[in-house]
């Protein structure tokens, strides 16, 4: 049997000590290592780490086995195979040097994506001991190289949007975080995540949303599977609120600020809230009007409708115009605005509705204005 005396010795243990349903793998091992055929016994390895049971066996399948063939498979593959053995030490520390230990192997011109996937879990490991710094410099080094590969697996950029979205969580760069999880999300299959994983990037995602000061449009997240992962869970006001936020409805706001204040990262932010929620409503109010002719206002009406002071109604106006969320002018002296665009909107069955009746409205002024033609200019309809 030609096969190395440490590792048929260290397979053939396994088989004997690995439970019943995990035991085959290391005769299947066996069989694979002997014929040398590297491509099968690199995917047999791969379905095996990623069996939850078999997580106390990674190390020692990578230690013990895969560095004894590793010079024949895929780097990618066999830097994964290295993680998922670094994340069963014991220190978080050992880890990141370990899989540093990794890059620098990998750092051939034939392995570059590899080298890259290395730091980037390397990182990974510095940011959960709060090297903050020392991250940053990783995801700047990793991105000037994605950038430069023709092609990327999409496991690398996986890593990479992974990485910079808890980097910008532990930042607390709102934007950031929001941008750089929701492209994660674009690169994976969210039902490979766990139930935890999907509640808590859900939470994550809406906290973000709500909290950034660049976010005014939720249509990207509320129209994600990943959302429902709050449903049924005790977070699920999340979604009540962001819906609220989304279509500018101030009552329904006002209704979840119980739960808001048991957040406290949004109790903390609530001032800012309260005028975010009053910038959705009057991007709200601007768009129902959008179409009818209806393009100025007066204060009065954009008053009424945000539930704010008549006097700090042109301060308001000016940071939606200021944020891009409105173009348009304002009329001091008239105390009027005048909407010529609105940002575009995700909307919800009621907005929809909303449209819909808009449409009706102007396809009944079409037709008064047709018929009014035929009357005035006959000829024009003969």
């Amino acid at each position: 049997m030609d096969v190395d005396s440490k590792v048929g010795a260290y397979l053939q243990t396994q088989q004997r000590e690995a439970p019943a349903e995990l035991a085959h793998f290391f005769t299947e091992f066996e069989d694979l290592y002997e014929r040398k055929i590297w491509h099968q016994l690199t995917k047999l390895v791969e379905t095996f780490i990623n069996i939850p049971e078999a997580a106390p066996f990674r190390i020692g399948i990578y230690n013990e086995f895969v560095r004894d063939w590793q010079k024949y498979m895929n780097k990618v593959k066999l830097v994964l195979f290295a993680l998922a053995a670094a994340r069963q030490f014991d220190s978080i520390s050992a880890a990141a040097e370990f899989m540093e230990k990794i890059a620098d192997e990998v750092n051939q011109p034939e392995s570059q994506e590899a080298h890259a996937l290395a730091l980037l879990e390397s990182a990974h490991f510095r940011l959960l001991l709060n090297d903050l710094d020392s991250t940053r410099d990783t995801l700047e080094k990793c991105q000037r190289m994605v950038e430069s590969f023709a092609t990327v697996d999409p496991v690398i950029y996986a890593s990479f949007y992974r990485v910079c979205a808890d980097y910008y969580k532990a930042k607390a760069s709102f934007g950031q975080y929001y941008k750089n999880a929701l492209l994660l999300l674009a690169c994976i299959d969210i039902q490979e995540l766990t139930v935890e994983d999907r509640v808590q990037r859900a939470y994550d995602l809406s906290i973000a949303a709500l909290l950034s000061d660049t976010i005014y449009n939720f249509g990207d997240l509320l129209s994600h599977p990943i959302i429902d992962a709050l449903k049924g869970t005790e977070h699920e006001w999340m979604v009540a609120l962001l819906l609220a936020f989304n279509s500018g409805d101030i009552g329904k706001f006002e209704s979840l600020t119980g739960s808001l204040h048991a957040q406290p990262l949004l109790a903390q932010q609530e001032s800012f809230l309260q005028q975010k929620i009053r910038l959705m409503a009057l991007i709200e109010s601007m768009f129902k009007r959008q179409g009818t002719g209806a393009r100025t206002i007066p204060f009065g009406v954009v008053s009424a409708e945000t539930k704010m002071p008549v006097n700090e109604i042109e301060h308001l106006v000016m940071k939606a115009l200021s944020l891009g969320l409105i173009r348009g002018g304002i009329d001091q002296v008239g105390q009027q605005i005048t909407v010529q665009w609105v940002q575009p909107r995700y909307l919800g069955k009621d907005q929809i509705k909303n449209l819909v009746d808009r449409l009706v409205q102007w396809e009944g002024r079409v037709n008064e204005t047709a018929q009014q033609m035929s009357q005035t200019t006959p000829e024009l309809f003969a």
